[in-house]
Order: structure tokens, then sequence, then C-alpha cells
């Protein structure tokens, strides 16, 4: 058995429903090894962030480069960013590991509404879509970048999560590009009720990540991803008295690449 090897690049929330700790949880389940290099530290729970702070570029960097020259990586998940400065020198540093999987999520806004991204943060975002797959934007998310086609023709594909659009059913839309692929490829849904919200986004990317790296196409990754995520949310317990995490640890999944292999 051969195990992926995805590093993570993101922000801490101690509250233990979002970033690393539900990258980490979501990896792990899905039979992955998970390497992180955090961005920032939050103080968080499910009813909101107290503070944030950033952690220096050179950190952030002196992470990837520790893991990536020793481990190696067979795909990124990038999420919560910390800085205009470390947006720019991750996308520098990812053009260097040609032909590895990328799923940008662009964490804007947090579950409660708190700020995690300044717009110049934002603005540095087009470096990382330019070397990303495949961009997970939220429908806020993507009218602030400017819809589809800006995503588009920096060269990764969108996929537009329907969570925060109004109904009983949920679309998630996958926009694409290029010969040989689908332009436009939809799931639906029905909506779960509950408040295990919390780290959807992150778990549905780094869990697309692990299945790009056994070599799945970029819509198979996203089903399986989505049916992941929707177990963890199906059996969480209340935590909190706001948003609450979702159960990753509960998941019982099996994956298996196209080469074969099993986790």
């Amino acid at each position: 058995m051969t195990t992926s090897r995805i590093l993570i690049v993101a922000g801490s929330d101690s509250g233990g429903g979002a970033g690393i700790q539900a990258d980490i949880k979501t990896a792990t389940m899905l039979g992955a090894h998970a390497m992180t290099a955090i961005t920032a530290i939050t103080a968080q729970n499910t009813l909101g962030v107290d503070a944030v702070h950033a952690v220096p570029t050179d950190m952030v960097m002196a992470q990837v480069d520790a893991v990536v020259r020793d481990i190696g990586v067979d795909a990124v998940k990038i999420g919560m960013i910390g800085s205009a400065r470390t947006a720019h020198a991750l996308a520098d540093r990812l053009r260097d590991l040609r032909g590895i999987p990328v799923v940008f999520d662009p964490v804007m806004i947090a579950t409660s509404g708190a700020r995690l991204a300044d717009e110049a943060t934002v603005a540095a975002f087009e470096r990382l879509m330019a070397v990303a797959t495949v961009a997970t934007p939220n429908l806020p998310e993507l009218a602030a970048l400017g819809g589809v086609d800006p995503i588009l023709e920096r060269g990764c594909a969108v996929l537009a999560k329907g969570g925060h659009g109004a109904g009983e059913v949920l679309v998630d839309r996958l926009h694409q590009r290029g010969a040989g692929v689908a332009p436009l490829v939809e799931w639906s849904s029905p909506r779960i009720d509950g408040m295990a919200t919390h780290g959807t986004g992150c778990t549905l990317s780094t869990a697309i990540a692990c299945e790009l790296a056994r070599e799945w196409t970029l819509a198979e990754a996203i089903g399986r991803a989505r049916g992941f995520v929707r177990i963890a949310m199906l059996g969480a317990d209340e935590l909190g008295r706001g948003a609450g995490p979702m159960a990753q640890q509960g998941c019982g999944w099996t994956s298996t690449s196209r080469a074969g292999r099993r986790c």
C-alpha cells in the first residue's frame, strides 16, 4: 500500500472544527499522510473568531520546504493563507512542483462571519489560482473574486459550492476549460439540517486533494469528496453553542485509486 502525501497550507482552529485540525482529520480518515504548513493561529470556537495571529512568511515557507525536500508531496491543499506576502511566496514555490495537483480553497470569511483575509491578500489570490488545479469558492467568495470566468482565465478549474444558496437542494457546479473535459458538471443533494457546518469547505478541499493524489479525475475526486463531507455532517454530535464541528473521525471510508491501491 502506498500512502499519499498531502501538504496542507492553512490556518489553525483552536476549536478543532475547521482549518488544519479538520484537514488532518480528513486526510487521516482517507488513508493519507497529512503534512502541514501553518499560516495563522486563530483563537476561535463555534461562536466565532476572537483573535488571529499570522505566522511570518519565512516560517510558513520553512515548513513547506522542510517536508517537501524530505518526505515529498503528492497533492497540495491551500486554505487560509495569512498574508499577501505568504500568498506570493507560496505561488512562487508551487511553480516548482510541476505535475502536482493543487486544491485552493480561497478562504476569506469564517462560518461565523469573521474576515480572515484582507484586500491585499485577496488580490494575491490571483497568483495562487494561476498554479492551482481547482479553486473551491463558496458563492460569496466567488462573487468577491469576480465570478467564474476570471478564475478560469487564470488556468484553474472552479468548483462553485452552493451551500450559501437558497432552497432545500444544494447544487455544486464544476466549471472547466480544455480539451477532453466537460465544461460544466453538476451535483445536487438535499440540504442537511443541523448546526454541524463548521469546516465543510476545509474538509471538502482536503478530501479532493486526497482523491486527486490517488489518480481520480477532478470530477471523480469531487464526487467522492462530497460523499465524505455529507457522511461527516450526518454523523456529527452537537458540540458548542454555534456552528459546530463535523465528525470526520467517524467516517468509515474506503478509498481505492485507479492503480488499485486501497487504504
